[in-house]
């Protein structure tokens, strides 16, 4: 059996004495879209900071590929192919596509000068990976759509080699049309093996895009399943009550 490509064993987390994370353990596979629900306060912000670096953990285990490792900044969490896309998308308005794939880790050419031309050319690429065209290249992201905007962040992240993408909320605000889009997305970036954990307040969105559903409430598991094997009423119990279902028995994530 193939390693997961992310495992988390037993991660906890406490600030001042409140447990924000206790003792949650879950897996991502290959290709795998799993859905993080829970209420505001249920403990998935934390559990994704840890993941990106941003919170350490308490205690707790996080292996990659089978491989134990320490994440420890966001630095740590990139190297690993980790990247989340936050529900702002940290996009710089005021600047086009290329330069938003790139800010921060711009190509240079011998004499230190910007090489547009490669950027451009490395943009194309990763955007025909996604099989998405933007209007143009050069258009301010200021004036595209919520979807497009989405796209360039999102192709950002895969240019630099990741091999998760924890997304916040990526539907939000969006009309049906562009939520289709990225829901399209979603499903192709899946196909080609990247690991996606979606959170999202959205049902329908993760009953159409999950392969499995992890229900958090007060920083622990209640509970993974097949998103197949589940009714959108047994979630909602879950998610409200914080128990599982009289049907359902706890499946290991």
């Amino acid at each position: 059996m193939d390693s997961a490509l992310i495992e988390t064993r037993g991660l906890s987390k406490s600030f001042g004495g409140v447990k924000a994370v206790e003792n949650v353990s879950l897996t991502l596979g290959h290709g795998e879209v799993v859905a993080l629900l829970g209420h505001n306060g249920a403990g998935k912000s934390t559990l994704i900071k840890m993941l990106a670096g941003v919170v350490i953990a308490d205690q707790g285990e996080i292996l990659v590929d089978g491989a134990h490792v320490e994440i420890r900044s966001p630095r740590d969490s990139q190297a690993l192919g980790i990247e989340t896309i936050h529900q702002s998308l940290a996009l710089a308005d005021n600047l086009d596509a290329v330069s938003n794939l790139f800010l921060g880790r711009e190509k240079t050419g011998r004499l230190g000068f910007l090489d547009r031309d490669a950027m451009e050319q490395a943009a194309q690429a990763m955007l025909g990976r996604m099989k998405l065209r933007l209007p143009s290249l050069h258009a301010l992201v200021r004036s595209m759509s919520g979807g497009q905007r989405q796209a360039v962040a999102i192709a950002r992240a895969l240019h630099f080699n990741a091999k998760v993408l924890i997304m916040d909320e990526p539907t939000a605000a969006l009309g049906p049309e562009e939520t289709r889009k990225v829901g399209l997305l979603i499903r192709e970036l899946a196909s080609q093996g990247i690991g996606i954990f979606l959170i999202s307040h959205d049902i329908h969105d993760v009953f159409a895009l999950s392969k499995r559903i992890t229900v958090m409430k007060g920083g622990r598991v209640i509970g993974t399943h097949e998103t197949s094997a589940v009714s959108k009423d047994e979630v909602l119990e879950m998610i409200i009550l914080g128990r599982q279902p009289a049907r359902l028995q706890p499946v290991a994530a």
